[in-house]
């Protein structure tokens, strides 16, 4: 391991406090879906209410984070995450609000805060080849992703606190303040619009942008990824039950995000002197994600496969999130990353729902057999992208070749 490119970044004016800014922005959003769910449960008196609700919600996101990641790149990260974060932050204390007879609006009412959910994310990715470049980007996107595991971890913990000591109503209003706060203090560290770049040729379509010999795929891998993330959740929720005790999922959940922070601390800090190919990282995710179905014996079995294949997790969408924004020209790459969230959020609808039927059909150890077989053309579809080298210069644009 090598240190020195998490010193550098360090020392990089600008990436501790972008980082620290987005990840506080993204905290409340994150958090809200505990307290929403519950809040919508609660007026309608059953969980499958809270379904709809947040199905709403997560379908009005995806439709959405292409329209504001597309327009950032050509108005400006800035203003749109201030419009955005201000319009989410205004129909979350809205949902809030309603009356319990109301609980009919809700589905609506969240459709409508979930398409102006600010598009943080996208914005983060694209501005990390703005501000490193070379070992240095390798190492930010790996932290970025390892960071995200964090997210994962605290933001429905602190939802579920707001609800336990406050109210579901409380809950939501306090992440609609946070976030309307939090994302205006990330919006001010973006830099100000510049004048579109001729060198980076003309701006793309959305076809011309998907539709790409190298980016295609990496889309694709990354929604096989989420949507195996999906079946292998689902599959910790059906083993817990299978054992009769529902804390074995919440043990098994930390196991993997313990991995996949380890790991990605690991990845960021290595060398980094030979080629970086996305695929070998795939491929040694999905053999460990296979190894899981012999697992499924024992709760110590499972948990440890768990954490060895989570050590692969944050580095391999890091690897992915690296090579998408080296192969996008500048002038749309906070949208390629909004196009990745709405295939990620589609993958794990899609997942959850394949896997339920699996599981019901086959058994539990089938959900990791549909993730190692999604993992598997994951990987057959990144063999062609090519790899981060470390004598790659400042220069990302000889990279993003046309179709």
């Amino acid at each position: 391991m090598d240190l020195t490119a998490y010193r550098d970044l360090w020392k990089t004016h600008g990436v501790m406090a972008l980082l620290a800014s987005a990840l506080i922005a993204r905290l409340p959003v994150m958090a809200t879906m505990v307290p929403l769910s519950f809040l919508a449960k609660d007026a309608a008196g059953n969980f499958g209410w809270a379904g709809v609700v947040a199905g709403a919600y997560s379908v009005g996101m995806a439709v959405a984070s292409v329209v504001w990641s597309r327009l950032a790149d050509r108005r400006g990260a800035r203003r749109v995450l201030l419009t955005t974060g201000m319009a989410w932050g205004a129909l979350m204390a809205v949902v809030a609000l309603l009356p319990d007879s109301w609980y009919r609006v809700l589905p609506v009412a969240a459709a409508l805060a979930g398409m102006f959910v600010a598009p943080v994310t996208s914005a983060l990715r694209a501005s990390w080849p703005k501000l490193v470049q070379g070992a240095r980007l390798r190492a930010v996107y790996a932290l970025d992703a390892t960071a995200q595991e964090l997210l994962f971890l605290i933001g429905p913990m602190l939802g579920a606190i707001a609800v336990s000591f406050a109210s579901p109503r409380a809950g939501v209003l306090a992440c609609a303040v946070t976030a309307a706060a939090a994302i205006w203090w990330f919006a001010l560290k973006q830099q100000p619009r510049t004048p579109h770049d001729e060198s980076d040729g003309p701006r793309p379509t959305a076809l011309q942008l998907l539709l790409h010999r190298h980016r295609l795929p990496l889309l694709f891998a990354f929604a096989c990824m989420v949507t195996g993330f999906a079946s292998m959740s689902l599959g910790i929720v059906a083993f817990a039950d299978e054992h009769g005790n529902r804390l074995i999922a919440g043990v098994l959940e930390m196991a993997a995000a313990a991995g996949s922070l380890s790991g990605g601390l690991v990845g960021g800090a290595l060398p980094g002197r030979r080629d970086s190919y996305v695929w070998r990282r795939m491929l040694a995710m999905t053999v460990l994600t296979a190894a899981c179905v012999f697992a499924t014996f024992s709760v110590v079995a499972l948990a440890v496969m768990l954490f060895a294949a989570g050590c692969l997790i944050a580095p391999t969408i890091g690897a992915i999130y690296e090579r998408i924004g080296a192969l996008t020209p500048g002038s749309a790459r906070t949208e390629i990353f909004g196009w990745m969230l709405s295939g990620g959020m589609i993958g794990s609808a899609v997942g959850s729902a394949v896997a339920g039927t699996v599981v019901e059909s086959f058994g539990v150890r089938y959900a990791w057999v549909l993730m190692a077989i999604l993992g598997l053309l994951a990987t057959l579809s990144l063999i062609r992208v090519p790899p981060h080298r470390p004598a790659e210069s400042a220069s990302l644009e000889e990279l993003a070749v046309p179709a």
